[in-house]
């Protein structure tokens, strides 16, 4: 059963305060009506006490003592009786009986010297009442005793307007208590339901939407949580959306990379099976076949290799090698690619620099970035730089190229972006997904990479790997 909150929130609020009430009425009716009866059985006592100290002193004018004490207490509703030590009453001013009835226990106890105080007894007296039983001892001899009584209907009353004013207290206080359960439930309310209505607008594909944050309460931070993971979820639907662009565009570039080796490998294939390749071009075909295989093998491996990359199931060995002696092995190996270009690679790095990393690994990261490098400089200078900084050994690989404007520089290490989007046969990284393996590798290096490029100018990439 569905029980909205507003009312949720009024039950447990009226309960709360019903219950809280009536316990705190029950302890205060108690209190009072304790009160009441100490109050007036000490007051008994006392005016007993009185009458006996008197008797004592004045023995004989003692009658006209206790109807002057008879007259005193008729006005504050209180008798009193004097008897024996058979019971007998002596003097009264209100029992009309000749004895007192008392019980073994209660005569005992006064024989004693004990007080007796009843502060609530029901029609002993006649009526009911409250009373108190004093011995009256001579010369160390018990001669009887005093008895007071008051009757309970003063006390009553009282405690009986104390509890009228508890009632009126409690509903004046539950009257309140539902307007300020009212106004904080309906406000609590509206609250969840902009968060209902925020959740389904996101459910929906909307990340615009935001909820305005109050820091007074844990709504208040729910909703500050809810704006947060919306512009998380923001971002991620856009990083997704240019994902999923780039991916049709690496899949439109792949298509048509496809088409063009796979179609001049079917052309070759059938011109040799229906001898209509002269032998003197049989050769060069079977070269332009192996060259456009190559190719094919070089997209599938980019893929498996990142993959592998990604999912950390590469192992790296590492090892001490001399930086020198490695970026003139690169210098070597692109040198001839450079020139075509007309670029120049100049390596500057002392004989003493090593550096910590898997041989194959570092090479694949240095020649990928240096082929880049060459493929958008022309007739410029390539630089390979490396030396120590903080304890760290620091790579450097500058060119004089064309250079990325800064929203480029920032797209660079997704997948599939390609700083050109064009199909322009490239001997590595042409699809767009050599620098994300770049990245990849030299974090797997425990290392960081970043890049600076000037539009026009050039760019240059800086690694930074742990001694």
């Amino acid at each position: 059963m569905k029980i909205k909150y507003f009312y949720q929130q009024l039950a447990s609020h009226f309960s709360v305060i019903i219950i809280a009430f009536l316990i705190l009425s029950l302890l205060f009716s108690h209190f009072v009506e304790q009160f009441v009866y100490d109050n007036k059985t000490e007051e008994l006592a006392t005016y007993g006490k009185s009458i006996l100290s008197d008797i004592e002193q004045v023995q004989g004018s003692s009658r006209e003592i206790l109807k002057s004490y008879g007259h005193v207490l008729e006005s504050r509703d209180i008798q009193y009786s004097l008897f024996n030590e058979r019971s007998a009453i002596i003097f009264s001013t209100g029992l009309k009986t000749p004895l007192i009835e008392l019980n073994v226990d209660e005569w005992r106890a006064l024989q004693s010297g004990k007080a007796i105080t009843v502060k609530q007894e029901y029609k002993r007296f006649e009526q009911a009442v409250t009373y108190v039983l004093l011995p009256y001892f001579h010369r160390n001899q018990f001669i009887g005793g005093i008895l007071l009584t008051s009757p309970i209907k003063g006390s009553r009353e009282i405690i009986s307007q104390m509890n009228s004013y508890l009632i009126y207290t409690t509903f004046i206080a539950l009257v309140i208590a539902l307007l300020l359960s009212g106004i904080l439930s309906t406000f609590h309310g509206r609250r969840i339901k902009r968060l209902r209505s925020a959740t389904a607008t996101v459910a929906l594909g909307d990340y615009s939407v935001r909820i305005p944050t109050e820091g007074i309460d844990e709504i208040g931070e729910l909703a500050g949580d809810f704006n947060g993971m919306v512009e998380k979820l923001a971002t991620s639907a856009e990083e997704i959306e240019n994902l999923e662009n780039r991916r049709r565009q690496f899949m439109a570039d792949v298509s048509h990379e496809l088409r063009t080796p796979l179609t001049t490998i079917r052309g070759i294939i059938e011109g040799l099976r229906n001898d209509m390749i002269s032998e003197s071009e049989k050769e060069r075909g079977l070269q332009l076949a192996s060259n456009e295989t190559m190719r094919l093998i070089r997209l599938v491996n980019e893929n498996l290799d990142y993959e592998k990359i990604r999912s950390n199931q590469v192992t790296l060995v590492k090892q001490e090698i001399q930086l020198k002696e490695l970026l003139e092995i690169i210098k070597d190996q692109l040198g001839d690619a450079a020139a075509e270009r007309g670029d120049e690679i100049v390596v500057d790095v002392t004989d003493d620099l090593f550096i910590f990393a898997d041989y194959d690994r570092l090479t694949q990261v240095l020649i990928n970035i240096t082929k880049n490098s060459i493929q958008f400089t022309e007739n410029g200078l390539i630089s390979l730089k490396g030396f120590m900084h903080d304890n760290r050994t620091v790579i450097e690989i500058g060119d004089t190229g064309i250079g990325m404007d800064p929203e480029e520089v920032e797209k660079i290490w997704s997948r599939f972006y390609k700083a050109i989007d064009s199909r322009t046969t490239n001997p590595y990284g042409e699809f767009g997904l050599g620098l994300s393996i770049v990245k990849q590798l030299v974090t797997l290096h425990c290392g960081t990479i970043t890049v600076e490029s000037v539009k026009g100018e050039g760019t240059k990439f800086r690694i930074e790997l742990p001694r």
